[in-house]
């Protein structure tokens, strides 16, 4: 096991500090999975079980309720800035990837709602992190709206950073304490399919 003085040291080997990161990993997808289901104020033990760790093990990492958020925030917007080449590079159309990872984008805002409650007053953390986000996922947005524009399956002249606002709106209230009558991914997956256009005649 490694331990986190020789991970602060560089002490560990690249292979024990590259088993250190994939578990990391594991732990902020276990526990992003729960914050969607349950909240951001799901019991430690729940995303200890889904992660497979002990509760040390979070405690140890994130030793407060706020770290853990933050870094499952930081955690998701990576996680939907590399999934969106990849996801153009797997589906069937560049429709398709929008549609797929607009789907991840909406499973991250549902975290991000219990961003604020978790950092209580600490503003200037919330700033950096919301900048984090537009930084990483408008371009990623803006290459996948490109590639439909191009394919010519959506109109060319929609924005990237006013679609995500967009998604946000619609997702506002989303969660394990939102109305459970309004469906917020049927209101997001209309309004992507709103963008499509037919193609030109001869195209």
């Amino acid at each position: 096991m490694v331990s986190d003085t020789d991970m602060q040291t560089g002490r560990a080997s690249p292979r024990k500090r590259a088993d250190a990161r994939r578990n990391e990993r594991t732990l902020l997808a276990a526990a992003a999975a729960v914050f969607v289901t349950s909240g951001v104020d799901a019991p430690v033990r729940d995303i200890a079980a889904a992660a497979g760790v002990g509760m040390g093990t979070i405690y140890r990492h994130f030793p407060t309720r706020a770290d853990l958020v933050i870094a499952v925030y930081r955690h998701q917007v990576d996680a939907c800035a590399e999934a969106g080449p990849a996801l153009l590079a797997s589906s069937s159309t560049p429709h398709a990837a929008l549609t797929l990872w607009i789907d991840l984008f909406v499973d991250f805002l549902i975290t991000k709602h219990g961003l604020a409650a978790a950092l209580q007053s600490d503003k200037a953390r919330f700033e950096t992190l919301h900048a984090y986000f537009l930084d990483r996922l408008v371009p990623v947005c803006a290459q996948l709206l490109g590639a439909a524009a191009d394919a010519g399956e959506i109109r060319p002249d929609v924005d990237a950073y006013g679609l995500l606002l967009g998604v946000g709106n619609l997702c506002v209230g989303v969660g394990v304490d939102g109305d459970a009558r309004y469906d917020a991914r049927r209101m997001v997956g209309l309004l992507i399919a709103g963008l499509r256009q037919s193609r030109p005649a001869g195209s």
